[in-house]
């Protein structure tokens, strides 16, 4: 997953140096914004997919625990 994330992090890295570099900016400027938009989308990418995940993780585990309930029995159902 991190790969991923780290990829589509690339892919945005080279996008914004091609749209810098084609609204004229000096090199220093294009490397340095182009850098910082990298971590910052990275970064939350990451954060989101995480966010993503524990939810999926967690409507899971609530289901798991219903599915247990009802096998296992309650005192409603015995």
């Amino acid at each position: 997953m991190s790969k991923i994330i780290f990829n589509f992090g690339l892919l945005i890295f080279f996008i914004s140096i091609v749209i810098f570099t084609q609204k004229g900016m000096m090199v220093q400027d294009v490397i340095i914004k182009s850098t910082i938009i990298f971590l910052v989308v990275t970064i939350l990418f990451s954060i989101l997919t995480l966010t993503f995940i524990k939810a999926i993780n967690k409507a899971f585990g609530n289901k798991q625990n219903n599915i247990n309930q009802e096998l296992v029995g309650s005192g409603d159902n015995e």
